[in-house]
C-alpha cells in the first residue's frame, strides 16, 4: 500500500504500519464481514447498549459451509495443541512432527496470541469495472437502451459480451421498492451505486486514509469499524496515533507510542515497535526532518528499469548515456 500515508517520508515504516494493521484485521475478518450486513439506518450492535439484541433465525449450512466449519475447527484444535506443547517445552520441530504440519505453520500458531483466521478470498475483477462509471453517467443522462450503451462501450474498447452489460444495467433499473439515492431538493432519483464491501484490505485503507479525503460511504464504513471494541479498536487507535505524530511531526510522542505498542496485546504491533527501535534514530529523523528519500528512491527505480530494459543487449556506455541524457 505504497503512499498510503499522504505526504509521509518514505523512510518511515508506513508500509509496515499498514501491514501490521491488516494482519490484525485478517485475524478478525469474520467480524469485519458482519459489518457489511448492518443496515445503514441502524447503529452497529456496539453502539446500542440500551436493550437486548434480537436473536436471528438460524439458517442451515450448506455442505460447503459445513466442510469449511469442520476444517476451521480442526485448525483451532491444532493451534491449541501447539500452544500447549510449546508451554511444555517442546521445540517447533518436535511440534511440527507431532502434528504433521509444516514448521512455518507451527511457527505461525505460536506467534499468534489468538487463533489466526484465514483471510477471505478476493473476488476477481470484472471486465466491466473500468466502464461502470460511464454506464452510470449515461444512464443518469437518460440513455436507458442496453443496445445503445453496449455499442458505445464497444467503441470505447469494451471487450465483453452484450449479456454482461444487460445484467449490470438491470441493476440500475430499480424495481418497485428498491432503494434509490435522491439528490438534494428531491427532484430526481439517481441509481444507487453498490457500496464496496468492507474487507480487511479496504478496512486498512479506510483507517490509513485522511478522513477529509473519504466520501460519505467510506466515512460510514469507517464509523462502523471504529464502533468495534477489543483488538480492532486498539489497532485502529495505534495506527491513527502513529499516523498523526508522523504527519504533524511530533517526535516527542514517538517513544510513548512505542511503549503503548509494546504493551498492547497485538503481536503485529509489538513486532512493528521492535523494528522501529532497531532503526530508532533513522525513524526519529524521518519524523523530525522535512526531507524525504523519495526523489533518491525514484532515481534508483529509474536506473533499475533502464538496466533491465537493456539486459543482455547493451553495455555500460549506452546505459550511461541513457541515464545522463534521457529522451
Amino acid at each position: 500500500m505504497t503512499g498510503i500515508l499522504d505526504q509521509v517520508p518514505r523512510s518511515l515504516p508506513h508500509q509496515n504500519l499498514a501491514a501490521a494493521l491488516q494482519e490484525v484485521f485478517n485475524a478478525h475478518h469474520r467480524e469485519i464481514d458482519q459489518l457489511n450486513h448492518v443496515p445503514h439506518h441502524e447503529p452497529s450492535p456496539q453502539d446500542n447498549d440500551a436493550g437486548p439484541v434480537p436473536t436471528e433465525r438460524s439458517v442451515p449450512m450448506t455442505k460447503a459451509q459445513q466442510q469449511i466449519a469442520h476444517n476451521r475447527a480442526k485448525r483451532v484444535a491444532e493451534y491449541e495443541q501447539a500452544q500447549a506443547l510449546c508451554q511444555q517445552g517442546w521445540t517447533i520441530k518436535a511440534i511440527s512432527a507431532h502434528l504433521g504440519r509444516h514448521h512455518r505453520t507451527v511457527k505461525k500458531y505460536l506467534g499468534a496470541s489468538t487463533f489466526p483466521e484465514r483471510p477471505p478470498r478476493r473476488h476477481p475483477l470484472s471486465i466491466l469495472d473500468p466502464y461502470k462509471t460511464y454506464v452510470v453517467e449515461r444512464w443518469t443522462a437518460g440513455c436507458h437502451s442496453v443496445k445503445e450503451l453496449f455499442h458505445e462501450m464497444q467503441a470505447r474498447g469494451f471487450p465483453g459480451k452484450y449479456s454482461v452489460v444487460a445484467h449490470y444495467v438491470s441493476r440500475l433499473r430499480p424495481p418497485e421498492g428498491r432503494m434509490t439515492r435522491r439528490r438534494k431538493g428531491g427532484a430526481s432519483a439517481t441509481p444507487m451505486e453498490v457500496e464496496k464491501p468492507l474487507t480487511p484490505s479496504r478496512a486498512t485503507w479506510l483507517v490509513m486514509r485522511r478522513v477529509a479525503k473519504l466520501d460519505d460511504d467510506a466515512k460510514t464504513q469507517l464509523a462502523r469499524l471504529q464502533a468495534h471494541e477489543g483488538e480492532i479498536a486498539e489497532a485502529i487507535t495505534l495506527t491513527q496515533d502513529f499516523a498523526g505524530l508522523v504527519r504533524q511531526r511530533q517526535p516527542a510522542q514517538l517513544e510513548a507510542w512505542l511503549e503503548r505498542a509494546t504493551a498492547s496485546g497485538l503481536n503485529a504491533f509489538k513486532s512493528l515497535a521492535n523494528g522501529i527501535r532497531a532503526d530508532y534514530e533513522a525513524v526519529k529523523a524521518g519524523v523530525t526532518l522535512p526531507w524525504s528519500t523519495g526523489p533518491v528512491e525514484g532515481q534508483i527505480n529509474r536506473l533499475k528499469m533502464l538496466k533491465r530494459q537493456m539486459y543482455g543487449r547493451a553495455g555500460i556506455d549506452l546505459l550511461r548515456q541513457r541515464v545522463l541524457h534521457p529522451t
